[in-house]
């Protein structure tokens, strides 16, 4: 029961977070300037680690661990779902963000920030749609 409580704090930490982040953050770094901008992305990337990687796995070993001990089809549904919701997540800041902030970290590029917004809609409304699969894990144990 605790590994669902720990998954719930996290997976609703993470969805507040990535809202910020895709509806205040990303937005706000094309104001940075370019005087500014190499210093501030290095800083953000290594900032943002400290808070974004100990929920994140957090949530990631909570899931696996639910969907292991999870009995009975009902249960295991809903975190195979939160979990295949996980792998997109994962797999989009990989495949995407990461990259984009390897680019921009060497300069600002309005072209890769822009895709950064952009593709950062897909963590977004994965973490968002993670949170009721949670809640209702818990609701159903």
């Amino acid at each position: 029961m605790a590994a669902l409580y720990i998954h719930l704090i996290a997976t609703v930490f993470m969805a507040g977070l990535i809202v910020f982040v895709q509806v205040v953050h990303y937005p706000l770094m094309a104001k940075v300037g370019d005087r500014a901008w190499v210093g501030y992305e290095q800083a953000h990337t290594v900032r943002t680690g400290w808070v974004v990687i100990p929920p994140m796995l957090a949530e990631l070993s909570s899931a696996v661990w639910i969907f292991a001990a999870a009995a009975g089809d009902q249960a295991q549904g809903m975190a195979l779902s939160g979990l295949i919701l996980l792998a997109f997540i994962w797999t989009s800041t990989a495949v995407f963000q990461a990259p984009a902030h390897g680019r921009l970290v060497q300069g600002f590029d309005d072209e890769v920030h822009r895709w950064l917004v952009r593709s950062n809609w897909i963590r977004t409304a994965a973490w968002l749609g993670r949170v009721p699969i949670a809640v209702a894990m818990i609701a159903t144990a």
